[in-house]
């Protein structure tokens, strides 16, 4: 229930689509592949096929939506290892890396 909550607040703030790649510049958009690819790879495999923690892969995703995938990025996941990475991340950016998330990273 408190992670429908957060959804619920987060939906309204967290565009779609090309808007949001449209938002986030291309330096940017590498420094957060490269978040993505270190520090997340940390903990879900370097090659995001899974390790601590879950396989970040488009099948293991599949049945995720990409807003929902935004808010466990931002809000992390109580009772888990998975930390809040909203202190480096707005809402686009955590959008943005959910979708790529979706249609698999390049490697």
């Amino acid at each position: 229930m408190k992670s429908l909550s957060i959804l619920l607040l987060v939906m309204p703030v967290v565009m779609t689509g090309t808007a949001v790649q449209a938002e986030i510049v291309s330096p940017r958009q590498a420094e957060l592949l490269y978040l993505l690819k270190h520090d997340c790879g940390s903990c879900h495999g370097m090659r995001l096929e899974g390790g601590l923690g879950p396989a970040l892969t488009p099948t293991r995703l599949q049945s995720w939506q990409a807003e929902q995938l935004a808010v466990t990025i931002l809000h992390g996941r109580p009772g888990t290892p998975m930390p809040p990475w909203r202190p480096f991340f707005t809402d686009s950016e955590a959008l943005w890396l959910a979708q790529q998330l979706k249609q698999g990273v390049r490697r």
